[in-house]
This record gives structure tokens, sequence and C-alpha cells, in this order.
């Protein structure tokens, strides 16, 4: 699959998710639930993805750690807060170039109109 249908299907599935259960919940209960509806659709999901620092030449772990990693190739990070920060994007920016992937998607789902919580970020 290409990149952007990728995205078209997480943010399907996301708009899913969001649709039934509505905002207010735990970060946590968004990711199970769309890592579920995106194996529904036949996508391939690893979570939680630990992701190194190379320093100096070292695979050095810090401790990061992706949302989601959909097929190999999309970022997505998973929140479920207020309103998202610029540390928000900035994370998601990091994690994209530490991992040399190339498109990432923020998903706030602690929005009223989910529309308003999903930003596509480019590396």
């Amino acid at each position: 699959m290409n990149l952007n249908s990728i995205t078209y299907e997480v943010i399907g599935a996301a708009y899913d998710v969001h649709k039934a259960l509505g905002p207010g919940l735990l970060e946590s209960t968004y990711e199970v639930c769309l890592i579920h509806r995106l194996t529904q659709k036949g996508l391939s999901v690893e979570n939680q993805k630990q992701l190194p620092v190379v320093f100096q030449g070292i695979k050095l772990n810090a401790g990061y750690r992706i949302d989601l990693l959909v097929e190999n190739q999309v970022i997505v990070e998973i929140k479920s807060v207020e309103c998202i920060a610029p540390v928000h994007y900035a994370q998601l920016l990091t994690y994209l170039k530490l991992s040399d992937r190339k498109v990432g998607l923020l998903i706030n789902f602690n929005v009223p109109n989910l529309k308003e919580g999903i930003k596509r970020m480019v590396n």
C-alpha cells in the first residue's frame, strides 16, 4: 500500500473508533480500539514499538515508543488531551526522523469533532 492509502485507512478507522466511543477516555482505550479496527481492515499494526536513538554510531534504548506503526510505514501518535501542544508535534517529528519514516498522524481523540484532532505530518 502507498502512504496515502494507509493514512486514509487509519483516519477512517479513527473516525469509526471516535464515533463509537466519543471523547473523554484514556489514550490506551483509543489505542487498543484503533488497533482492533485496523487489523479488521487487514492492516499490519505494531504497537508500543521501541525506537532506539543512534548516538555515536550505537543504537541506544532511550525509552521512546511509537504508539502505532501501520504497515511498517506510517507512525500514529495517539493523544487524549484538551489541546495539542507544540511538544506533541515535536514528538511525532522526532519519531519520524529517528525511524527514517516519511509520514505520521497525530490523532487527538479528546475533541467533539475528530476532524479537528487529526494532523498529518511529513518528514
